[in-house]
């Protein structure tokens, strides 16, 4: 029988037990915080920060919220990301993205401080994961990588030897989880496809793992995977339902591979909650490594 990968009750159990972490931070004088930094009102930036300060209530952790107008300068954005770094009563942070037309997102990473990096995405934590084939990592891991391996982890799925097939080379997760499928800990051999990749169905034909991240609504077919494969559907596009008359959430894994795969992370309710544990989790342990 197929295997669901509940993202959702995956993440609820993370995030319990993230609270009875920082209620022992909390004993020893350590409060964690989680900062946030919207520019502008992009509907769907505003609708998830807003779950990452509904997620710090719930276990315990500090919100510090900064918001600013669309029309900033890129010095106003700077300001900002400097105050938080400053800030003690901010353990990790993060920049939503996108920013306005005409701000150089990189640039703005660029200055975050490393230790309160949230996300896990600047260039010296990317650098860290890169370098630390084998051992612990004591900087901020990547979100969404790695609440795929959590959610793998979570049902007991071993990645050791599996052959995986990444669909797109965003910086969220196509180009960054490769250094972790590949650690030794995981120890995957990770192939990763993309709009120059020739024949994609093949490289999919082949793979024991199927990590969707392309944001091309049903673009994986049963045609394209084998009997017995694992899929990760990460990719968001919005389609209008005709019947409901509204528009919907929609993967990149077609429903109608479900029946024929091992197991399937559903979309939503898969790996989008996994992130947001993730970002808590990050938080958390930078405030432990306060401690030492």
């Amino acid at each position: 029988m197929t295997i669901k990968l509940d993202g959702k009750q995956t993440a609820a159990d993370i995030k319990a037990h993230l609270a009875e972490r920082v209620a022992r931070l909390k004993e020893q004088g350590i409060e964690p915080g989680l900062g946030t930094l919207l520019v502008g009102h992009d509907a769907g930036s505003v609708k998830y920060v807003a779950g990452k300060h509904a997620d710090c209530a719930e276990i315990g952790i500090r919100s510090i919220k900064h918001e600013l107008p669309e029309d900033v300068t890129f010095d106003d954005i700077a300001a900002v990301v400097r105050d938080m770094n400053a800030d003690p009563a901010c353990t990790g942070y993060i920049v939503q993205l996108p920013l306005p037309k005409g701000i150089d997102e990189n640039a703005i990473i660029d200055l975050i401080d490393p230790a309160k990096d949230a996300d896990g995405m600047h260039p010296y934590n990317l650098g860290e994961l890169v370098l630390h084939v084998k051992g612990d990592i004591t900087t901020p891991l990547p979100c969404t990588p790695r609440g795929v391996i959590e959610l793998l982890g979570a049902y007991d799925i071993d990645l050791n030897g599996k052959e995986v097939c990444v669909l797109g080379r965003g910086i969220t997760i196509g180009r960054t989880i490769g250094l972790m499928l590949t650690r030794r800990a995981v120890n995957a051999t990770v192939t990763l496809c993309h709009t120059g990749t020739k024949d994609v169905a093949d490289h999919m034909r082949r793979a024991d793992v199927i990590v969707a991240a392309m944001g091309s609504a049903g673009f994986v077919k049963p045609d394209m995977i084998k009997d017995g494969a694992i899929l990760l559907d990460v990719g968001v596009s919005r389609v209008f339902d005709e019947e409901a008359g509204r528009w919907r959430v929609k993967g990149d894994v077609d429903k109608a591979c479900y029946d024929k795969a091992y197991a399937y992370s559903p979309n939503p309710g898969g790996v989008g909650p996994m992130t947001r544990a993730m970002l808590l989790a990050n938080v958390v342990e930078m405030a432990e490594r306060q401690l030492g």
